[in-house]
């Protein structure tokens, strides 16, 4: 057990019936950069059961944050689900992950592109007063089935902007573009098709992406990390790999089960 940790759950919010994230405490030694993910999990009779989590929390937070979703016959989904405070759950101490922004080259566009619970690293990346020194702009882009679906609105549009320390820079350099692929919506369609029309980077009053200015981190189903990663292969656009830097990076941890 000496490579895990022991957490508390310190809260529990339920989005809809899918969705939900919970927050725990935080040992004091735990460090991350923001955009890791960590194995965590419960003590099963037959050992621990983890999977991998992305961190929502930022890395000079107290506690702990995870988004997850809810399934019925998961191995742990199942059981995370039904978490309450003071329950406990297992974290292990070697955080890592590919969407870091030191595994980007420099530029002056980042886009975060999520589906899903794939949201769950840009939540400790938008967070970063770092983040909003090192880019012009920060385009945060969330694509679900349903409204109920897009967790987090309420921080993204009303608490970052009015951060003491670094809301100044949220509102200057953050767009935030939510799209809603089975229900009527403010925007409407999945991201590769946004993307491939153009009419994103038209709603959003930008450019399309060219190679010198405009960086990619893509997190969520394995499907849109194909297509996504295809279309900027595609344009030209090259992934960070085995230390190599390119011009996006792609993270497929986040749980499924």
């Amino acid at each position: 057990m000496k490579s895990y940790n022991t957490e508390k759950i310190t809260g529990v919010h339920h989005w809809n019936e899918t969705l939900f994230s919970f927050t725990c405490t935080r040992n004091p030694g735990f460090r991350f950069q923001n955009g890791h993910f960590i194995m965590i999990g419960l003590q099963q009779e037959a050992g621990p059961l983890m999977r991998a989590y992305s961190i929502a929390s930022a890395n000079y937070e107290d506690e702990m944050e995870f988004f997850s979703i809810k399934v019925a016959d998961g191995p742990l989904t199942s059981k995370l689900q039904n978490l309450v405070v003071g329950d406990e759950i297992l974290m292990s101490q070697k955080p890592t992950g590919t969407i870091i922004t030191d595994g980007l080259l420099p530029g002056k566009n980042l886009y975060l592109l999520s589906t899903g619970t794939g949201l769950a690293p840009f939540l400790s990346i938008i967070k970063d007063p770092e983040i909003y020194e090192n880019f012009d702009r920060i385009i945060l882009t969330h694509s679900v089935r349903w409204k109920s679906e897009l967790a987090y609105q309420d921080l993204i549009e009303n608490q970052l902007p009015n951060n003491p320390y670094f809301g100044d820079g949220v509102r200057e350099k953050l767009l935030y573009y939510p799209t809603v692929t089975r229900e009527p919506y403010r925007n409407n369609g999945r991201l590769t098709s946004l993307m491939k029309s153009g009419k994103l980077f038209l709603d959003l009053g930008l450019p399309k992406p060219n190679l010198e200015d405009d960086r990619f981190m893509i997190c969520g189903s394995p499907g849109m990390l194909k297509d996504l990663s295809s279309m900027l292969n595609s344009h030209g656009f090259v992934e960070t790999r085995q230390g190599v830097l390119g011009q996006f990076v792609t993270e497929r941890a986040f749980v499924e089960s």
